[in-house]
């Protein structure tokens, strides 16, 4: 078998160390550089096992693997004097030095050496290909040492292995990394994150976890000895709570600052830095020592985005003392976490102070709503729906979700608790879950499916427990649904007990990818990214967070922007919630402005990031505007973010916090009018826009009843009395689902219920 097509086909001859070839010109006599394959051979030595994939991040969904990511360097021939011995030249052309190379190829202990360097199959074939290219290249001088081997393997049957010595040297410059990989495994070690906090490990601490559900005063407990200590830290899971917290000790008396990812508040001043700070848990300092850290909601652990940060804190606060607050499922985690520090963990259980119930009947219709309930769904559109329904009632609800800005969000809880406001009914995503309080009756779901999937119980109790609080008119919580079909779901969900964490978020330092890139300085951020995922080893015990994905994303977008490595890096974490080309193009702009060395003033973002023709912009008077300023307030809110770590390139953080202050309020009429903007969605008086708004409210019906219909999908093909005649949908959604056993007792159920009815 040929391996180098158009050239000559070399037969060997002998044994041992020399070679000796016979050549046979074929068809063409140009010469191809071709990539090189392996022989079929009972020696040769297997590849090694790929790198093990890593759950949940690019390189697992990509499949990709460290030789499939990193790129290859060009290396050139050097210009060296022609003025060879002719000795050394003759009978030397490209025809015979390809054929030396082919066979050098094909040598299973070359193989063998160069997978001992580093050098795996795809790696090999790449950095052969390059030194082909180099040893033939058109009007290329050798370097004589390199000539010299070639003269002695053609001329006097010296063996081809000794080309290996200079292929290595080549393959190092083409593929640098080669020289560090055990430095780069080394880097890329996230299985012992413990020691990546030095400060904390001079500390034998005291772990204290407040194990219990909402609404057991765990936290109530856990701040009160952050307050009696002599300094502290209070890391929260939102800003609403880290405002919260801060707000409420500096009013006990105890001064207190404030950090958040945009935000810093003083008790006093900059100067005079507090001996407390509440923040939110991204922010917590793993060098600031303190007597006491209160660690709020630690089964976000398992958060697929924000695990890392709980991780970071639990593993790295550096405190006498660490109060940790959450579900019951997170101890035996916690445990195993701080096995290898040598600590261990003190629980105290908590029970709910109010009770809680399931109700027995589904709400069922809209005009059974009563004061204090709070109607739960998973979209943004079903809220627009259900808020429309409940206007039609003569009921004004308050409207929560995650897009709304802290300000509307607190706005729409005061009103919801005012006992003296007519507003006492709250239509709401999830958002309620933590970080608001709210005196709620009863919760409502109006559906148990997120993304076609019922959701875990842990949600729905984290949810459900919103329902009674204690020391308010509603001490007694009330659970239910609004299908009277879901309440046996719901109870099945709720009845469960919470799986225990089994694994939890990790992410990669910005240090770890410093050292990492030193090794690799030819590099993009991008494939930083994917060789550090696809090289890193993980423990069983943890996961690496889907933020790395999305930090990959804003690497993407500003690759070709100029910026130091650091810059890049604090860009590509900032918390822009990437989902439209406003923002994608608001984010370039900016890492533009900042690549080009020109300050990001209040005035550059207005007009040309924001394009705002005024401020504060006027009340939006559709949700596609209400839409748009929500857009406009994470814009600004990501400019916060990046001042407080570029103050010299944002020098306009007290404008720009005034102007989101602005935006805020607009929002939050623009919410109080939310159904109003219904009525409004494209009235222009036109016949068109009287098409546009019918078909916007046959919309809102499509999607409440698409909801209504996942969730009949959902609790096991049950069949309420209203789907009467629906048999033979019901068989057709069930085929390709259910075996053909299943299928027929599904007949017969289907068949016996049409002779009861």
């Amino acid at each position: 078998m040929s391996f180098l097509q158009g050239t000559s086909l070399w037969i060997r001859r002998g044994m041992g160390g020399s070679s000796k070839y016979l050549t046979r010109p074929l068809a063409s006599t140009s010469t191809q550089i071709l990539a090189v394959t392996s022989r079929p051979n009972s020696t040769t030595r297997s590849p090694k096992p790929p790198l093990r994939r890593i759950r949940g991040v690019p390189a697992d969904q990509g499949g990709l693997e460290f030789e499939d990511i990193v790129e290859a360097r060009v290396v050139r021939p050097p210009q060296l004097n022609k003025a060879l011995d002719n000795d050394f030249t003759e009978g030397i052309d490209q025809t015979s030095l390809a054929l030396a190379l082919d066979e050098f190829a094909r040598r299973p202990i070359v193989r063998q050496l160069a997978a001992d360097h580093g050098l795996g199959q795809k790696l090999f074939i790449k950095a052969f290909y390059s030194f082909k290219q180099y040893c033939v290249a058109q009007n290329a001088v050798l370097e004589p040492a390199l000539l010299v081997t070639f003269h002695d393997i053609i001329k006097r049957n010296h063996d081809v292995d000794r080309l290996y010595e200079f292929f290595l040297n080549h393959a190092k410059k083409v593929f640098p990394h080669i020289e560090a990989m055990n430095e780069l495994k080394m880097i890329s070690d996230l299985t012992q994150p413990h020691n990546w906090y030095p400060d904390a490990r001079t500390i034998q601490r005291k772990i204290i976890f407040h194990a219990g559900p909402t609404n057991s005063g765990k936290t109530h407990n856990a701040l009160k000895r952050f307050r009696e200590a002599k300094s502290g830290v209070y890391c929260g899971p939102l800003k609403l709570l880290a405002a919260e917290a801060f707000i409420r000790t500096n009013e006990l008396g105890v001064k207190c600052d404030m950090v958040t990812g945009e935000e810093r508040r003083f008790a006093v001043d900059s100067f005079h830095p507090s001996t407390h700070l509440s923040s939110t848990v991204e922010m917590l300092s793993t060098t600031m020592r303190v007597e006491v850290a209160v660690i709020d909601e630690i089964q976000m652990l398992r958060d697929e985005q924000r695990g890392w940060a709980w991780t970071r804190a639990l593993l790295g606060v550096a405190a006498d003392e660490v109060h940790l607050c959450g579900e019951p499922a997170a101890i035996d985690m916690v445990r195993k976490l701080i096995e290898p520090i040598g600590e261990t963990v003190e629980v105290f259980e908590y029970e709910r102070k109010s009770p809680l119930n399931i109700s027995k009947e589904g709400l069922r219709s809209f005009d059974r709503v009563e004061p204090g309930d709070a109607i739960v769904c998973f979209s943004k559109k079903v809220i627009y729906s259900i808020t429309r329904q409940l206007e039609k009632l003569g009921i004004k609800p308050a409207v929560i979700y995650g897009d709304l800005p802290p300000g509307a969000k607190l706005s729409q809880a005061a009103r919801f608790n005012d006992p003296d406001d007519p507003c006492n009914v709250l239509v709401s995503t999830d958002a309620i879950g933590m970080g608001l309080n709210l005196n709620i009756k009863r919760v409502v779901f109006a559906g148990l499916t997120r993304r076609s999937e019922l959701i875990p119980n842990y949600q729905a109790l984290q949810i459900g427990g919103r329902a009674g609080r204690f020391g308010t008119q509603y001490a007694e919580g009330v659970v239910t649904t609004f299908r009277q079909e879901d309440i046996g779901t719901l109870r099945d969900i709720l009845g469960k007990p919470v799986p225990p964490i089994e694994i939890v978020g990790i992410s990669p330092t910005y240090e770890q990818i410093e050292t990492f890139s030193f090794h690799l300085p030819q590099a993009s951020f991008v494939t930083l990214l994917d060789l550090f995922v696809s090289v890193c080893s993980v423990s069983d015990h943890f996961f690496i967070c889907s933020t790395v994905k999305q930090m990959r994303h804003f690497a993407e977008l500003i690759d070709r922007v100029a910026l130091p490595l650091k810059v890049r890096y604090t860009f590509c974490i900032c918390p822009l919630n990437v989902e439209d080309k406003k923002k994608e193009a608001a984010f370039v702009k900016m890492a533009n402005r900042f690549s080009s060395g020109q300050l990001l003033t209040y005035d550059w973002m207005m007009d040309t990031v924001m394009g705002c023709e005024e401020w504060p912009p006027a009340i939006p008077k559709t949700l596609a505007e209400l839409e748009e300023l929500e857009d406009l307030y994470e814009i600004i809110d990501t400019y916060l973010w990046l001042s407080l770590r570029f103050p010299d390139m944002m020098p306009d953080e007290e404008a720009m916090r005034t102007a989101n202050g602005q935006l805020d309020k607009v929002i939050q009429v623009g919410v109080e009018n939310i159904v109003d903007l219904f009525a409004a969605q494209g009235k222009e008086g036109s016949e068109q826009a009287k098409l546009r708004e019918k078909q916007q409210t046959a919309k809102d019906k499509e999607e409440w009843e698409k909801l209504q219909k996942e969730q009949a999908d959902v609790n096991d093909l049950k069949l309420p009395s209203k789907r009467k005649g629906k048999r033979r949908s019901i068989l057709d959604k069930a085929r390709g689902v259910l075996t053909e056993e299943e299928l027929k007792i599904l007949k017969e159920a289907l068949g016996k219920d049409d002779d009861e009815k």
